[in-house]
């Protein structure tokens, strides 16, 4: 069986450094630190040591380099982080992964290739089984 685990947090009191709704658009370069949500569409660049969370109903075009990206809606380009990504249902990204630590639900669409990266050794990859399943498993 796979074993969840808790996905880090941000800093306790971090909240929001920015964010981006649903029906905005922006193009360009983003740089940040803490943590920025996007649920809008966004075309550009990302740079930040923070935290990059990309709801459901987020459409990104460009690169991603941050600490930590945690993807619901749908990336279409490169995603390097330092700490880790995950890409949560139903989550679709179309391009390459380069992080340490790389989780994929099920039911997520990814289209790419991933490069296990950093932090001396350690390196990590999680498939998440949904509970679903968990559950006949359980019943057997």
């Amino acid at each position: 069986m796979f074993v969840k685990k808790e996905t880090p947090k941000p800093a306790a009191g971090s909240e929001f450094n920015a964010l981006l709704g649903r029906g905005s658009e922006f193009e360009g370069k983003l740089a940040f630190s803490g943590t920025v949500r996007l649920d809008g569409r966004f075309t550009g660049q990302i740079f930040s040591e923070g935290y990059l969370i990309i709801g459901e109903e987020a459409v990104v075009k460009g690169e991603i380099r941050v600490d930590t990206a945690i993807v619901s809606g749908q990336v279409e380009g490169n995603i390097t982080a330092r700490s880790r990504v995950e890409l949560r249902a139903p989550a679709k990204l179309a391009g390459d992964v380069a992080t340490p630590v790389f989780v994929v639900e099920e039911g997520v669409m990814f289209d790419g290739r991933s490069q296990m990266t950093g932090n001396k050794g350690k390196k990590h990859i999680t498939l998440v089984e949904s509970q679903a399943q968990e559950k006949v498993s359980e019943a057997n």
